[in-house]
């Protein structure tokens, strides 16, 4: 009798909770938090077909802009806990929370694939008169607020790398907003603006192909992709607390979803990262390749938060203080 309830109630169970052995039985979405062309879209869409052939499935890529990507990150967290959404961002939530953008962030998140790290430039017009960080602040300088950058939204790549640059000299730049990289670096070609922070493996076509120039490297070594241009550690040595430090390219999806389906995204993402052909776009443009999951990414990701959320707070872009949230100051390298 007592095994004849037990078996019921087993197969009460078991009728009561959804089967995720045949995961996914139907399209995937994938939702990108900026917009087409830029460096997170251009990850997502690469990578996207490697883990199509994993998973027997398709991934349907779709650019949700907006809030820093709080629009599709809220999104993402309204969703279904099945699997099937999938957030495909960029550092920025990991910020949100001192920047009063939300209460949001990767912590309410399972990481599938922290898949690789970009390394930050700056971009200017090709006849742009300066050439390198050092000429670029004397002209700044000497000519306070003339000089139109792009920027991307408080806790963006270019707030970061700005409040970095602004923790060694102080600058009067005119700030012009866009929906990620991608537009701003369009509206650089045009002429709409002078200068851009961007990660350098959205800039490198343009720049092989002439259409600006790199004038500065965030980073505290060389890089063989930019050759001749010095690491900014060579102008302001401070930086060398903050480098190397670098956008990352991130999937997620919302806690809850079921363990079998986040085993089967985890697994489908190494092995795509490991692809010859994404291995190889993203080190030719100047990516460095992570493919962290588990608690691996776990680690990875509360050390950036330490990182970023205090540089931007000691920067005076936050609204709240990072230590309302528990999270602590990072040791200086």
């Amino acid at each position: 009798m007592i095994n004849k309830i037990k078996s019921t109630l087993a197969i009460l169970s078991i009728a009561a909770s959804p089967v995720f052995a045949d995961y996914p039985e139907k399209d995937i979405q994938g939702i990108i938090q900026w917009g087409a062309g830029g460096s997170t879209d251009t990850v997502m869409r690469s990578i996207a077909p490697h883990v199509e052939d994993e998973l027997g499935t398709d991934i349907v890529m779709i650019n949700r802009t907006g809030g820093v990507g709080a629009i599709a990150t809220k999104y993402v967290y309204a969703q279904k806990a099945d699997g099937y959404t999938l957030l495909m961002g960029a550092e920025n939530p990991q910020m949100y929370k001192v920047l009063g953008l939300g209460e949001i962030d990767y912590g309410d998140m399972v990481p599938i694939s922290i898949l690789a790290r970009g390394t930050p430039i700056f971009v200017a017009q090709n006849d742009a008169p300066y050439n390198n960080m050092r000429e670029f602040v004397e002209y700044v300088q000497q000519n306070p607020g003339e000089v139109r950058t792009g920027m991307t939204g408080n806790g963006g790549l270019t707030s970061i790398v700005l409040a970095m640059l602004d923790s060694q000299v102080k600058l009067d730049l005119t700030r012009v907003p866009y929906n990620g990289d991608g537009p701003a670096l369009t509206a650089l070609q045009s002429g709409t603006i002078d200068v851009m922070s961007t990660v350098l493996g959205a800039a490198i076509d343009h720049v092989r192909a002439g259409r600006m120039k790199v004038i500065g490297l965030m980073d505290n070594s060389e890089n063989a992709l930019v050759p001749g241009v010095e690491p900014i550690t060579e102008d302001f040595p401070g930086l060398s607390n903050y480098l190397p430090w670098g956008p990352f390219f991130g999937v997620f999806v919302k806690q809850g979803t079921p363990e079998e389906a986040v085993i089967k995204l985890q697994d489908a993402f190494r092995k795509a990262a490991t692809n010859e052909d994404f291995v190889n776009i993203m080190t030719n443009r100047g990516y460095t390749m992570m493919n962290l999951s588990g608690d691996e990414a776990s680690s990875f990701l509360d050390k950036y938060k330490s990182v970023s959320s205090w540089l931007v707070y000691d920067a005076g872009y936050a609204k709240h203080s990072p230590a309302d949230f528990d999270i602590p100051r990072p040791e200086s390298n």
